[in-house]
């Protein structure tokens, strides 16, 4: 009988090691990419075709270089949440791809986030729902001509 039992007691033993395998075909989730944690500036609004708004006689396809009221700020911090605060835009055809454009009021937002080596992606808000890295960007191509916007582009702010 305690040949039985210490029998018993070695196979629930064995079958407890091989059922408890840390792989259970279920694919872990990597760990985030914490490089992107940090304070970032937006740095550019690319539009298509260039403009003029400033009346310097110099047209450029970033908005920023054209209006001094646009700004922005993406906070993505070590617990996994972001906060977000943009300028909203507002943009009206004149005529031959001429736009009015100022801005109005800001847009801030809030959430959760997550990253690989390619991009940032956002839950909790439609504001943000991904941001590609690039170099030492992190760029939203929207991809659209006026009244549209091609691109928003957000560099990490350097704290002194």
């Amino acid at each position: 009988m305690k040949t039985f039992k210490e029998f018993f007691l070695l196979l629930i033993f064995t079958l407890l090691i091989v059922s408890c395998n840390i792989d259970d075909g279920v694919e872990g989730i990597p760990p985030p990419n914490f490089d992107v944690i940090g304070l970032w500036d937006l740095v550019e609004v690319n539009v298509n075709p260039a403009q003029d708004l400033n009346m310097d006689g110099t047209a450029s396809t970033n908005l920023m270089d054209e209006l001094d009221c646009i700004s922005g700020t993406l906070l993505i911090d070590g617990d996994l949440v972001w906060t977000f605060e943009q300028s909203n835009l507002d943009i009206t055809p004149i005529t031959n791809d001429q736009y009015s454009i100022g801005c109005s009021d800001t847009n801030s937002a809030t959430g959760t986030w997550f990253s690989d080596e390619a991009e940032v992606t956002f839950d909790g808000n439609d504001a943000l729902t991904a941001l590609r890295i690039s170099g030492n960007q992190l760029v939203n191509e929207v991809g659209e001509d006026l009244p549209g916007i091609q691109s928003f582009a957000y560099v990490r702010r350097v704290v002194n």
